[in-house]
C-alpha cells in the first residue's frame, strides 16, 4: 500500500470527493472555503471555482461539469469555462447546511442537512430530488453524513454521525422509496464514521472522524475488516477511482502535531 499526500492547502475542512469514471476526473469541496476543486490525475492540473456559501457536495452532470450543493442553492459549475449558475433550491431552513450527497441510478438527487452554523440535535433531514420535485426521505438527523448504495441499487446505506451507526434502509429504484430496515454497523472506539464509498464486494470503506484512518466493514455482519491509517486524526470522506485506488479527503483538527489536516490524500491499494 503506498500513501501519498496529492493536495494541501490552508482549507480547514475537506470533504466530498468524487471521481468521475467515464473521463478520469476528480472534484472535491472545501465546505467553509465555499470551493469546489477539479483534479486531473494524469497532468496534476488542480482548478477551484468558488460559490457564495458553504459548499458540501457535487454530482457529476457530464465532462468537466458538475453540480454543487451549496447553503444558497444548487449551482451547474463547468470547469472548462469556469462559469457557474443557479439551477435549483430545495426548501430549508436557515439554521442548516447541505452536507453529504450521492445520485442515485436513475439520477435522483440525494442529500443531507445538518444545523448551520451550530449543529442542532434532529434538526437535519435527508431530500430526494428529482425532475423539478424533492421530497424528505430520511427525518431527524443531526449531521447526516455518508451515504452509500450497494452495488445492486437495492439498499442505501447512511450515517448520522452522532449516532456511531451505520443505517440500512431498502432502496426502491423506480419510485425512489426508502425504508429503515436496521443499524448494521457500529463504532465503539474514538472514531465517528464521516463519508464513505461502497466498492465492487459491497463492503463499506469509512472516513474515521476523530480516528485518523478508513475503514472498510463488512455490512452483512457487522465486522471491521481492515484499517488504512492517515497522517491526520479527521479523515472526512473517501471514494474509489477506476483502479480500485482511494482518495481521501480530511480535515484540520486542534492537535499541534496535525500537519496534514485539511489534505487530500491518495492510496494506492492495487498497482495502476
Amino acid at each position: 500500500m503506498i500513501q501519498s499526500l496529492v493536495f494541501h492547502s490552508n482549507s480547514e475542512l475537506l470533504e466530498g470527493p468524487v471521481f468521475d469514471e467515464e473521463n478520469n476526473y476528480l472534484y472535491f469541496v472545501s465546505i467553509l472555503d465555499y470551493l469546489i476543486y477539479f483534479y486531473n490525475p494524469l497532468t496534476k492540473e488542480i482548478l477551484s471555482i468558488q460559490l457564495d456559501s458553504p459548499v458540501s457536495c457535487i454530482f457529476i452532470l457530464g465532462r468537466k461539469k458538475v453540480l454543487a450543493a451549496s447553503k444558497n442553492g444548487f449551482f451547474e459549475v463547468d470547469f472548462s469555462t469556469l462559469k457557474k449558475q443557479f439551477v435549483f433550491q430545495i426548501d430549508i431552513a436557515n439554521s442548516v447546511r447541505y452536507n453529504d450527497g450521492i445520485k442515485d441510478a436513475v439520477g435522483r438527487f440525494i442529500i443531507g442537512t445538518m444545523g448551520f452554523p451550530e449543529v442542532q440535535e434532529n434538526l437535519g433531514k435527508v431530500f430526494s430530488y428529482h425532475e423539478g420535485q424533492f421530497k424528505t426521505i430520511i427525518e431527524n438527523t443531526t449531521i447526516s453524513n455518508g451515504l452509500a448504495f450497494s452495488p445492486d441499487h437495492k439498499l442505501l446505506y447512511f450515517i448520522d454521525t452522532p449516532t456511531k451507526k451505520v443505517a440500512k434502509y431498502s432502496y426502491d429504484l423506480r419510485s425512489g422509496a426508502v425504508e429503515f430496515e436496521s443499524n448494521v454497523i457500529e463504532f465503539k472506539g474514538a472514531g465517528r464514521p464521516d463519508g464513505m464509498c461502497v466498492d465492487n464486494e459491497g463492503m463499506l470503506w469509512i472516513a474515521e472522524w476523530g480516528g485518523g484512518c478508513v475503514s472498510q466493514w463488512n455490512p452483512f455482519n457487522g465486522l471491521r475488516l481492515k484499517e488504512l491509517k492517515l497522517p491526520c486524526i479527521n479523515v472526512t470522506s473517501c471514494c474509489f477511482d477506476n483502479h480500485s485506488n482511494l482518495y481521501v479527503t480530511t480535515a484540520k483538527s486542534e492537535s499541534e502535531k496535525d500537519m496534514y489536516g485539511g489534505g487530500l490524500f491518495y492510496i494506492e491499494l492495487n498497482k495502476i
